[in-house]
């Protein structure tokens, strides 16, 4: 055996990310880099109403302005059925209402809505023109709030909608999509055993993710049938297949190029402006490129969920808690699909209870169709949760973090959906917060002479899984080449040249990876879930390990000795107990392309286990009692990530989640007009925090190894926004004494919230739309949808 100097692991180390020369130096290309001879440019036709019938589209003006090729409407793409899906992984999309989403059909359904688009030889002609589109709109009452949207007399957005699990299918369009009901035990009963109950409802609106790239992409039809995208998108796979419904053509025939994509946080998963630059494509026979405004992605793209949540727990004086009743309405925008199922699991995964009942509803309202933000559902109803968990705590005079450490869940305890927790360090995150000086040391003092709180809430994330793949090549020189099928949002790249370093212990320098086509890789399920680290660098370790495999081999057939006695390190295959017997990675490389044969080798991962996350966050705030306005004074987050691969990379998810879970909790909020439309399209006039805003973010990171996956990692992005809003709430409340119970808190709801006294602290079940005088507030919840009562 040849002795080898001992190597330093990469793993958990935080090298500088692989791309971001590139991106600072301009190298970098983005959606809205792609430049061909003869491109278009697209503009976009919306909606000024927030409802209307289309009752016809006069584009002929438009048509004979110079320099414009294409105008294209809902008539130029296929007619799709109602019911009509499209499979992507292992789910299936309504694509008959995607394509809708689209480009308007007989109606517009939002202030916003695609109802026309242009494709001109300049942005300014195409502009020109889309003026000059005539639509003439029959306006019909509108409705943005997600209760009264489901309240008898409500305009129906969907004449062709009926309400989904129920036990009788309903003849009646509804504007409630899915009735969604879980649990275990009997309520009565866990209520009946308790000492204490609390109940409370709150309110939390629409948000946007904030991402700094606004969407652009280009489409090329050619005159052989193929289709190119170049696409900004999470998930380029899936992108294809909802286009091959969209723009009815062969999936085969469409070719997806993800580009760079400056920020997505799971809205850029849909499939919203490919379609209109491939219609616009196909009828021009040209290259078109669509580039959004900022104002058009605020406007009319896929904002974070709006909900109103009402939540009872009761807990026996030893803190045990015996019961927990919820009612969910989420306000999936426009169509069906918010994220209601995703909150189940993110807001009631931090408290076991024998005793359980979640009633959920999934409600469209005249605003843009919800995308995924972030653990998708989750901060909504984790916010009233841990509200009220918070509030349980202090009227058992429980310290907060005891009464959370006491029915937290462990290894084996069940989730809400039924299901055993597999590994989960919701235990070694709270040990390490009881010890912390975030939570056990003096109380930061006020800075502007208000008064200071201290809060503590829980987050969750189930963790994603599904499908990736990836491919391998060992290079003549020695040089590693990586294609993955995961388009990267966060140090990806960098942290499976990590993985491939460590397992074929190379240089970093001798590592390349980069995203694949569609063309070029295997299936991959989107980027988001938390699922990249853990799944696809679960796919990377695999090629990793076949490729070491295939070099054993060779290595064992030069030195004429059996695969199973040879050792690697260092980059030199040995045979073990065998002196001077040895051969290097590099002249193994260099066989390989000199007869041995090429080593390329395919990675994939599918069917794993979830990988469960938690986080406890630690917020401390001064409150102005004359304004309401809140100063985040510190803020410590605490995170079970299973294993850091790239260290800063998972710190700096971690803080950009809290970031934006701050600007949940206390700034932002879309605006609506009485007549529907939003008013605060700009980041200008949408508030977003800022520097100013925010201290700097602490983070404490936990490892306990996730069930499986190499070395134990755990997705780091989602959970870190979802308990900001709650912990954010909890510190107000212990410097007011005040309940906060809808977001944002800004100062003129806080301020609103300390004139009321003792008034405001009244359980809000107007917001559900329930009858005040009833016992449990949610029967109202309800209205417009035939369903048994509750009890």
């Amino acid at each position: 055996m040849v002795e080898t100097a001992p190597r330093e692991a990469l793993i958990g180390k935080s090298l500088p990310n692989t791309e971001g020369v590139n991106k600072v130096t301009g190298v970098a290309r983005f959606g809205a880099d792609i430049h061909h001879p003869g491109m278009l440019h697209g503009i976009v036709v919306r909606s000024p109403h927030a409802h209307a019938r289309i009752r016809g589209i006069d584009t002929s003006r438009a048509e004979a302005v110079k320099g414009v090729h294409a105008v294209i409407t809902g008539a130029d793409f296929p007619q799709l059925k109602l019911g009509d899906t499209v499979k992507m992984g292992v789910l299936s999309l309504d694509i008959y209402r995607i394509s809708k989403l689209a480009m308007a059909r007989d109606k517009a359904l939002f202030h916003g809505h695609p109802v026309a688009a242009v494709a001109a030889a300049t942005p300014e002609i195409a502009a020109e023109a889309a003026a000059l589109v005539e639509v003439d709109y029959e306006v019909l009452p509108h409705v943005i709030d997600e209760v009264e949207s489901m309240s008898p007399g409500a305009p129906v957005l969907h004449e062709d909608l009926f309400t989904a699990g129920l036990d009788v299918k309903p003849d009646v369009a509804s504007n409630v999509s899915l009735k969604l009901e879980m649990g275990r035990g009997d309520i009565a009963k866990g209520e009946a055993e308790a000492d204490v109950v609390v109940e409370r409802s709150f309110k939390t609106q629409t948000v946007h993710q904030g991402y700094i790239e606004p969407e652009a992409e280009s489409a090329w039809l050619k005159a052989d049938g193929t289709l190119t995208v170049w696409a900004d998108t999470q998930g380029p796979f899936g992108q294809r297949a909802q286009l091959a419904k969209i723009v009815g053509l062969p999936e085969p025939a469409i070719t997806v190029i993800p580009m760079e994509v400056g920020g997505g946080f799971g809205a850029k998963s849909a499939c919203r402006v490919s379609p209109l630059a491939a219609i616009l494509s196909k009828k021009s026979g040209r290259p078109v490129k669509i580039v959004l405004s900022r104002e058009e992605v605020l406007r009319a793209t896929g904002p974070g969920v709006a909900a109103t949540n009402w939540v009872r727990v009761g807990a026996k004086r030893d803190g045990t808690i015996t019961s927990i009743d919820a009612r969910m309405i989420y306000n999936a925008g426009s169509f069906p699909g918010s994220p209601l199922a995703g909150g189940t699991l993110v807001g009631f995964s931090p408290y076991k209870t024998p005793n359980l009942r979640i009633i959920g509803y999934d409600v469209v309202t005249n605003r843009p169709k919800v995308q995924a933000y972030r653990a998708p559902g989750g901060p909504p109803i984790t916010f009233a949760v841990e509200s009220v968990i918070d509030e349980l705590a202090e009227k058992l005079g429980i310290d907060k973090l005891e009464f959370r450490e006491k029915n937290a869940p462990e290894e084996g305890d069940l989730g809400p959906n039924d299901l055993a927790f597999n590994s989960i360090g919701l235990k070694s995150v709270l040990e390490r917060v009881k010890d912390h000086p975030a939570w056990t040391g003096p109380m930061s003092e006020a800075r502007n002479g208000g008064k200071v709180g201290r809060g503590l809430a829980l987050g969750f994330w189930r963790g994603g899984t599904n499908t990736s793949s990836c491919e391998l090549s060992v290079n003549g020189s020695g040089l590693i080449t990586v294609i993955i099928g995961s388009v990267d949002l966060s140090l990806s790249r960098t942290a499976f040249m990590q993985i491939v370093c460590d397992e074929l212990q190379v240089s970093p320098e001798d590592v390349h990876v980069r995203t694949g086509d569609t063309d070029s890789v295997g299936y991959t399920d989107g980027t988001g879930g938390s699922r990249v680290t853990y799944v696809t660098g679960t796919a990377v370790y695999n090629a990793c390990q076949s490729a070491l495999a295939i070099l054993k081999e060779r290595a064992a057939r030069k030195l004429d000795v059996t695969p199973d006695v040879i050792d690697y390190a260092g980059g030199v295959f040995s045979a073990r107990d065998i002196e001077d017997r040895s051969v290097s990675m590099v002249e193994l490389a260099a066989d390989s392309v000199g007869g041995a044969g090429v080593i390329s080798v395919t990675g994939t991962a599918t069917g794993m286990a979830p990988a469960p996350a938690y986080a406890a966050h630690v917020a401390e705030v001064e409150v102005d009692p004359d304004t309401g306005k809140v100063d985040v004074l510190k803020f410590t987050a605490f995170q079970d990530v299973g294993k850091a691969i790239h260290r800063d990379g998972v710190i700096g998810q971690i803080q950009g989640g809290v970031a934006q879970g701050v600007g949940w909790g206390l700034h932002e909020a879309y605006v609506w007009g009485d007549d529907g439309a939003l008013q605060n399209a700009s980041l200008l006039d949408y508030r977003m925090p800022t520097m100013l805003d925010l201290p700097m973010i602490d983070v404490e990171l936990i490892e306990v190894p996730a069930s499986e996956g190499p070395y134990g990692v755990r997705g780091a992005g989602e959970v870190p926004i979802v308990p900001p809003p709650a912990a954010l709430a909890n510190a107000i409340k212990d410097a007011m004494g005040i309940r906060m119970d809808q977001l944002p808190m800004s100062p003129e709801n806080v301020f609103k919230r300390l004139m009321e006294g003792d008034a405001g602290a009244e359980d809000r079940r107007h917001w559900l739309g329930g009858n005040e005088e009833e016992d449990s507030g949610q029967d109202g919840m309800v209205a417009g949808v035939d369903t048994p009562d509750d009890e």
